[in-house]
């Protein structure tokens, strides 16, 4: 079985496809991760602490779970921005009617017919 050799030039992106949902998965996971042990931190740190940054650490280790959710969450939006749904209908001008009959340049006057 052939082994593939790892890439060495760049590979580009070409097109605005978002990436796949197992890279999307695995980087919000990560987040999570990373925010819980940040969190765990805070727990250690409350224990060995006093005073008021004993209460701090408290806080963020109450407060980083929800932060956490809310991260690992907010994956596979658009990038793109949608179009708006209501688009405006262009204004149409009216052309104005002349004040008199025949008043415009070019314009033939209306004749009477000769009286019998």
């Amino acid at each position: 079985m052939r082994t593939q050799r790892p890439r060495t030039e760049p590979v580009y992106q070409i097109t605005g496809v978002a990436p796949g949902l197992q890279q999307d998965i695995a980087a919000r996971s990560r987040r999570y991760a990373w925010s819980m042990g940040l969190r765990s931190v805070c727990f250690v740190l409350a224990v060995v602490t006093t005073g008021w940054v004993r209460w701090t650490f408290v806080g963020l280790a109450i407060v980083l779970p929800y932060i956490a959710v809310v991260v690992a969450n907010a994956g596979r939006e658009p990038n793109r921005p949608m179009p708006a749904v209501h688009q405006p209908v262009p204004q149409r001008l009216a052309l104005e009617a002349p004040r008199e009959l025949g008043a415009g340049p070019g314009s033939v006057r209306a004749t009477r017919p000769p009286a019998a």
